[in-house]
C-alpha cells in the first residue's frame, strides 16, 4: 500500500478494501481496474479481482492494512479505498464498520471517501450511526463524496449524497465526459473536483465543460479543484485552466 500518493488532492491512499465492478460509462477506462488486471494481478490484495474483461465483481478486505492510519503520526489527507468502492454491494457492513472504527480512532487525519453507490451509503448510515453527537452529522474529519461523469450520474448521485448528514460533502467529476450542471446541488457541497480522463483510450474533455463547472462554483462560492486535462498520461494536458491552477480545498475561501 502506498504511503504517499501522487494524486494531487490527497496525501496518501488507504486500500483497505479493493475490488469493484463497472456501474456506469465513467468506469470504462478505470485505472484501478487496469492495474488489477495487469501489473498488480499477482499481488495478494488484487489477485482475482480483475481479468482481461475487467473487474470480476469480487472484493477483498485487506485486514493487514486496517490499522495503517493509526501508525501514521503526521496528520494527512487519506483517500479511502482508492482501488475499490467502500459501499460496493459485495462489501459487508462489518468491513465498513471496521474502517469507520479506525477513522474515528485516528482523528488527526482527514479521510476522503468517494463512492459511485451513494444509495448504499445512505442505507448504511441509516442503520449504523457514526454521527458526531453534538452536530448529528458525520464528523468533519470524514469527507464523504460521490464520483460522477455526466449529467445523469450527477443528478442521481448528488441527490442521494444530499440525503446523508455529513459535515463535509464533495464531488469528483472525473472523467468529465459531457456538460454538467450542478447549481441545484451546490448548497449541499463543500468541494468540487474536476478532471479529464487519462490513460489508454482516454476520452477528450471539452474546455467549455470545465469552465462551466468552475464558473458555477465561483458563483456559489464553493471551493474548486481542477485536477488535469488528461490524455495519454495524467500529465499530458497539464493542469491549468485559463492560465492558472485551481487548487482550492474544503474550507478555503472560494
Amino acid at each position: 500500500m502506498a504511503d504517499r500518493s501522487l494524486i494531487e488532492w490527497t496525501d496518501a491512499t488507504w486500500n483497505v478494501v479493493t475490488g469493484c465492478s463497472r456501474v456506469s460509462r465513467g468506469c470504462q477506462n478505470c485505472y484501478a481496474e487496469r492495474l488489477a488486471a495487469t501489473r498488480l494481478k499477482h499481488h495478494p490484495s488484487r489477485a482475482g479481482l480483475a481479468d482481461k474483461r475487467g473487474w470480476t465483481g469480487r472484493v477483498r478486505f485487506n485486514e493487514q492494512w486496517l490499522a495503517q492510519p493509526m501508525r501514521w503520526q503526521d496528520p494527512r489527507r487519506i483517500f479511502v479505498a482508492a482501488h475499490g468502492d467502500l459501499f460496493h454491494g459485495n462489501v459487508p457492513d462489518a468491513w465498513i464498520d471496521a474502517v469507520f472504527g479506525v477513522m474515528n480512532e485516528a482523528t488527526r487525519h482527514v479521510y476522503q471517501l468517494l463512492t459511485k453507490r451513494p444509495g448504499r451509503a445512505r442505507d448504511y448510515f441509516a442503520a449504523r450511526r457514526w454521527d458526531d453527537p453534538e452536530t448529528g452529522q458525520l464528523p468533519s474529519h470524514i469527507h464523504l463524496g460521490v464520483s460522477v461523469e455526466d449529467q445523469p450520474t450527477a443528478d442521481e448521485r448528488l441527490a442521494a449524497l444530499g440525503q446523508i448528514e455529513a459535515a463535509v460533502r464533495w464531488v469528483s467529476i472525473e472523467p468529465l465526459l459531457g456538460p454538467v450542471e450542478i447549481d441545484e446541488h451546490l448548497e449541499d457541497l463543500d468541494w468540487v473536483v474536476v478532471g479529464g480522463e487519462s490513460g489508454p483510450g482516454a476520452r477528450p474533455m471539452d474546455p467549455s465543460w470545465a469552465r462551466s463547472l468552475r464558473n458555477q462554483c465561483l458563483c456559489a462560492r464553493v471551493p474548486f479543484f481542477f485536477k488535469q486535462w488528461g490524455g495519454a498520461t495524467s500529465k499530458a494536458g497539464g493542469c491549468e485552466l485559463d492560465g492558472r491552477q485551481w487548487r482550492q480545498m474544503p474550507g478555503d475561501p472560494a
